[in-house]
């Protein structure tokens, strides 16, 4: 299989956090294989000129947003964007998120850091998905990025593991309810990946206690998870509804 399988010439895909990491990595196959492209992103606006200017380059259009998505304002900003540039949506990545790095127990966690991530990881997933929907076209995809985190929990990160498992269960309730036009909503859990996010603890002697729990060896790349995002966004997975796709190379299960 290579993009030219995937046959999305013509489709309008959004992708947030789309100026690195996986949604960089989704954005530029999604433009490989002929879809227009608009991401939002945080802050990071010149990696995001970076991937808009990639994907411009493959011929298609492509935008980037700036703009923190647990706050409304910011998602009508985007969305005011997506109406400008496309009119409609056929394909939705919700991907923005973030993992804090520090271990923390539960009993010591604070008000602020709970709040910041179900704000970042959960809330702006409510507010982009639902303004997506509200703009989808019939046939459309929803490809939400949760994590093995909201499966089996993650400890001393209970506040991520609990966005991601929120996550999974949106999935499993809204592939239902717009099943009847056509809309398939599905998630990616992914495992460790190498991305900027995952540095400070990919970077330290715990890399190799991490790979040797992941039967086939190794941390996925961004380009790794951003493979079966794309996949789950073309015709080819058009009865696949639902659906949890670990890629985690089978490391949910085990430990």
């Amino acid at each position: 299989m290579n993009a030219l399988d995937l046959i999305l010439t013509g489709k309008r895909a959004l992708v947030t956090g789309g100026s690195r990491g996986v949604g960089a990595a989704t954005v530029r196959l999604l433009a490989e294989a002929g879809a227009d492209v608009g991401i939002s992103y945080h802050s990071r606006s010149a990696e995001a000129d970076r991937v808009v200017n990639e994907a411009r380059a493959m011929g298609v259009n492509s935008w980037a947003e700036g703009g923190d998505l647990a706050d409304r304002a910011a998602v009508d900003r985007l969305f005011s964007r997506v109406d400008r540039e496309f009119g409609s949506l056929d394909i939705f990545v919700g991907n923005a998120g973030i993992w804090p790095v520090a271990d923390v127990p539960l009993a010591e966690m604070d008000d602020a850091r709970w709040q910041r991530t179900i704000a970042v990881n959960l809330d702006s997933i409510f507010f982009t998905t639902r303004e997506a929907l509200r703009r989808m076209s019939s046939d459309g995809r929803v490809i939400l990025v949760s994590s093995t985190a909201g499966q089996r929990g993650e400890a001393y990160h209970a506040d991520y593991a609990a966005t991601k498992g929120a996550m999974i269960s949106m999935v499993k309730g809204l592939c239902v309810e717009v099943g009847g036009r056509a809309i398939t909503v599905n998630a990616v859990a992914p495992g460790w990946i190498d991305t900027e996010m995952s540095q400070d603890a990919l970077g330290s002697e715990d890399r190799a206690r991490i790979e040797a729990d992941i039967p086939i060896g190794r941390v996925a790349t961004a380009e790794d998870v951003a493979g079966p995002i794309v996949l789950l966004c073309s015709p080819l997975a058009r009865h696949i509804t639902g659906e949890i796709l670990n890629v985690n190379g089978g490391a949910v299960l085990v430990g």
